[in-house]
C-alpha cells in the first residue's frame, strides 16, 4: 500500500490519500452533475504533466523535412509521406506529430495547441534526477533551492486564505515542484481520502476517524477561514445521495495512472474547492532500446499522454476558458539512435500546451537543420529555448503572476509568445 502526504503549512494539516483505484463518493457526489452551493470562486487553473524519463521529441513532433535527420536514424525515422505505413500528421509543411498523437491534431487545427520544440535547461546535466530537480525547482544552476517553482506559483497567487486544494498533486509523492513554504497537498488517490492533524511532534500524530472528530479534536485557530469552508464542503458532499462519477462531452479515460489522476483532477476542478495549481506524472520515457515507431513502447507512451489529456480536456468542455494543461520533460534524446533500436539521453525535446488562451497552431521555437555543426556537443537537439522562458509566460498569462524574479530566481529571459494577452 503506498501512501502519500503533504502538510500544510497553514494550521498544521497533514492530507492523506491511502489505496488505489477508484473515486471515493464524496467526489462522485460533487461531480455527477448535482447543483451545489459554491463554496469557493472558481479559479483559473494550471495542470502540469511532467514526462519522466526524457521524452524523445524529434519522434514525437518530427522535422520530417530532414535528410540529417532521416540518415542519424535509419531505422527510426518515419516519414508523413501518405504511401508510407501509418505516417506522420503533417502539422506545417515541416513538423510531422507522431501518429499515436492523432487526438491532438483536431485542437491544434483549433489553434487550442501549442508545441515548444527545442526547449529544455541551460544546464547540460544529462542525468534524470538532477535534470529533473532543476527543472522542477527551477533553479537549473543551484541544487540547494529548498521550493519548487509550482510552489513559488501558488504562494505568488495573493491569497492571503488559500485553501488546502489549492495546489494539489496527483501522484505517489510531493514532486519537487511543490516543495515550499506555501500549502500543497499529494493525494495518492482520491479514494478513502481522510484527514490527520499534525502535531508539532511526528510522535504526536492523531488519527481522525470522522470530520466530526476532527472538528472535536482540533484548535480553534485549526478550523479558522478557509481551512474550515474546505473541509465543510467534504461535509457536505459526503452527505449527498451518491452516484458514480461520469464524465462530461463522452470523454473516456484511459485506465493508466495518468488517465486516472487526471480525471481526478477534473473531478476535484468541478468541485469548486480552490484549486489552482494541479501536477501529474507520466513515466516510461527513457527509451534506449526497441524505441518502436509506429508501435512500440514509446507509441504506447504517447497513446496514453495524448488520450489522458484529451479526455480530461473534453471532460472540462463547460470550464475550458479557466484551464491551461502543459507538459514538461527533463531533456531530450540523441539524434542519431544506438545501436539497439533505441535513443540516449541528449538535450532538447518539444512539450505541449493546450488551452483557449494559447497561441496554438503553431509549432513555436527554433530547431536548425540537423547536420552536425549544429548540434549541441556534435550529438544533440540544442536548446534553443530555456525552459522557464515557456513556464513562466504560462504562469504569467494564464494565473496572472507577474513576479518573475521570485517565481524563477535569477532568469532574466524573455518570455517567446506563446500565451496571448
Amino acid at each position: 500500500m503506498t501512501t502519500r502526504r503533504g502538510f500544510i503549512k497553514a494550521g498544521g494539516l497533514a492530507l492523506f490519500g491511502i489505496g488505489s483505484g477508484g473515486i471515493p463518493s464524496f467526489l462522485a457526489k460533487a461531480a455527477a452533475n448535482i447543483q451545489f452551493p459554491k463554496l469557493f470562486q472558481r479559479k483559473k487553473v494550471l495542470i502540469c504533466i511532467f514526462q519522466r524519463g526524457a521524452m524523445d521529441g524529434l519522434m514525437a513532433v518530427t522535422p520530417f523535412t530532414d535528410p540529417y535527420l532521416k540518415a542519424a536514424r535509419p531505422t527510426l525515422f518515419m516519414s508523413a509521406a501518405k504511401t508510407s505505413n501509418n505516417p506522420l500528421i503533417d502539422l506545417d509543411g515541416r513538423f510531422g506529430l507522431h501518429p499515436s498523437l492523432s487526438s491532438f491534431e483536431p485542437m491544434f487545427r483549433e489553434n487550442r495547441l501549442a508545441i515548444v520544440h527545442g526547449i529544455g535547461s541551460p544546464n547540460t546535466t544529462r542525468s534524470h534526477f538532477d535534470a529533473q530537480g532543476y527543472m522542477e525547482s527551477g533553479t537549473p544552476f543551484k541544487k540547494g533551492t529548498p521550493s519548487g517553482w509550482l510552489n513559488r506559483a501558488a504562494g505568488l497567487l495573493g491569497h492571503e486564505a488559500a485553501t488546502p486544494f489549492q495546489a494539489v498533486s496527483l501522484t505517489s509523492s510531493l514532486p519537487r515542484s511543490l516543495y515550499g513554504d506555501s500549502q500543497a497537498v499529494a493525494i495518492n488517490n482520491l479514494r478513502d481520502f481522510h484527514v490527520q492533524l499534525r502535531g508539532d511532534q511526528a510522535g504526536a500524530n492523531m488519527a481522525a476517524k470522522s470530520f466530526e472528530s476532527l472538528y472535536d479534536q482540533a484548535s480553534e485557530d485549526l478550523l479558522k477561514q478557509t481551512g474550515k469552508e474546505s473541509f465543510e464542503a467534504v461535509k457536505m458532499l459526503q452527505t449527498t445521495a451518491s452516484k458514480n462519477y461520469k464524465p462530461a462531452s463522452n470523454a473516456v479515460y484511459p485506465t493508466s495512472a495518468l488517465g486516472n489522476s487526471l480525471k481526478q483532477i477534473a473531478q476535484l476542478i468541478k468541485m469548486d474547492v480552490g484549486l489552482e495549481v494541479a501536477f501529474a506524472e507520466s513515466g516510461g520515457w527513457d527509451t534506449h532500446f526497441n524505441q518502436g515507431t509506429q508501435t512500440g513502447i514509446f507509441a504506447r507512451n504517447l497513446n496514453d499522454l495524448s488520450s489522458s489529456i484529451t479526455a480530461l480536456w473534453n471532460d472540462l468542455e463547460a470550464m475550458q476558458d479557466d484551464v491551461t494543461i502543459m507538459t514538461m520533460t527533463e531533456f531530450g534524446r540523441t539524434v542519431h539512435q544506438n545501436g539497439t533500436g533505441g535513443t540516449d539521453h541528449g538535450r532538447a525535446s518539444c512539450n505541449f500546451i493546450l488551452g483557449n488562451n494559447v497561441k496554438g497552431g503553431l509549432v513555436h521555437g527554433k530547431v536548425a537543420p540537423l547536420a552536425i555543426e549544429n548540434l549541441e556537443d556534435g550529438r544533440d537537439l540544442m536548446v534553443t529555448t530555456d525552459f522557464r522562458s515557456v513556464f513562466s509566460e504560462v504562469a504569467n498569462k494564464h494565473l496572472g503572476i507577474s513576479d518573475n524574479k521570485i517565481l524563477f530566481p535569477e532568469w532574466t529571459g524573455e518570455f517567446i509568445n506563446v500565451m496571448r494577452g
